[in-house]
Order: structure tokens, then C-alpha cells, then sequence
């Protein structure tokens, strides 16, 4: 198998470090729909400038995931499903330590990269089966599977919990 073959197959499988994902990306599609996600930062996969920004559509494609879980915003579990992080940043070619999540209010919180492989975040775009309205924290909320670990059921970790998530920046 040539070598740029086995890389591919290593992405994709998750075995090839996030930081040699850069070599990897490719050119992204322009947006046909709504844009609700603008990346920006250290990113080698780009569709306008040195951003890229994605529809739903889009973020859809990259693949979905999904897990059950409490939180301090609903009662009783739910159901969230999105984008698992490590797979969109590894789409992106991005080569970061942090993601710093803007909302549309412009509440801002930085999230180490190393947080999304390890507990396994999404970018959550549906809950319980329903896309994410602005009114229900849409259309996207950053989300941890907080019973997966007490840990998670902290403030640290809640704040890194962003919803209306319009913007993610890669440092």
C-alpha cells in the first residue's frame, strides 16, 4: 500500500495523530444552504479565504454520532447527536491545542483539543431526534457526554459546554 493510501486509511480509522491530519485535507465545497458554521485558524481545508464555512449539509456528511446523557439544561436524559469533534477538526487539517466556541451572543470559551478524543464531544446539531432551534440552544451546542465520567459534571466542564455555537476558532 503506498504510503499517502495507508494515511488516508489511518485518518479515517482515527490511528493517525490530528496533527499530521494537515497533509491530508482537502478543498472544501462551498456552502449550497444556510451557513451555520464558520472555522477559522489553524486550518488547511478552507472555501473562502482562509475560513471554512459549512451548512448543515455539510456537517452532516462528515458523519454522525450520537450518545445519551444528562445535563444541567434539561430534565431528565437526552439524546444528543452531531459531528464528533476529533472527526470535523480532522476534515479541517487543523493543528491546535485549543478551539475557542463563539455563540451568536458572542459568549466565548476555549476547549483543549485534547478534551474531544478523550471524552468523545460532539458538535450537536439535533436533540432527541429534533434539530437544534436558536431557542433550544441551536443550531449548534458543543456537548460532553457527562455521565460517561463525574468529572464531567463540573463547572470547568459545563462552560466549555457552548450552545448557538456560530464560530470555532483553532489556535
Amino acid at each position: 500500500m503506498r504510503l499517502i493510501e495507508r494515511r488516508r486509511v489511518l485518518l479515517r480509522s482515527g490511528l493517525l495523530p490530528l496533527t499530521l491530519a494537515r497533509a491530508e485535507a482537502q478543498t472544501l465545497a462551498a456552502p449550497t444552504g444556510r451557513v451555520i458554521l464558520t472555522v477559522s485558524g489553524k486550518i488547511s481545508a478552507t472555501n473562502e479565504g482562509d475560513s471554512a464555512r459549512f451548512d448543515r449539509a455539510m456537517l452532516e456528511a462528515i458523519g454522525l454520532a450520537s450518545f445519551t446523557t444528562a445535563t444541567p439544561w434539561y430534565d431528565g436524559p437526552v439524546t444528543f447527536e452531531g459531528v464528533p469533534m476529533t472527526k470535523l477538526l480532522q476534515r479541517l487539517g487543523a493543528q491546535g491545542e485549543a478551539v475557542q466556541a463563539v455563540a451568536l451572543n458572542d459568549y466565548s470559551t476555549e476547549i483543549p483539543i485534547a478534551d474531544f478524543a478523550q471524552h468523545g464531544v460532539l458538535l450537536a446539531l439535533k436533540r432527541d431526534g429534533n434539530y437544534l432551534t436558536v431557542r433550544d440552544k441551536g443550531p449548534l451546542f458543543i456537548v460532553y457526554p457527562y455521565d460517561s465520567d463525574p468529572a464531567l459534571k463540573s463547572p470547568r466542564y459545563y462552560g466549555r459546554s457552548a450552545w448557538q455555537v456560530a464560530r470555532l476558532v483553532v489556535h
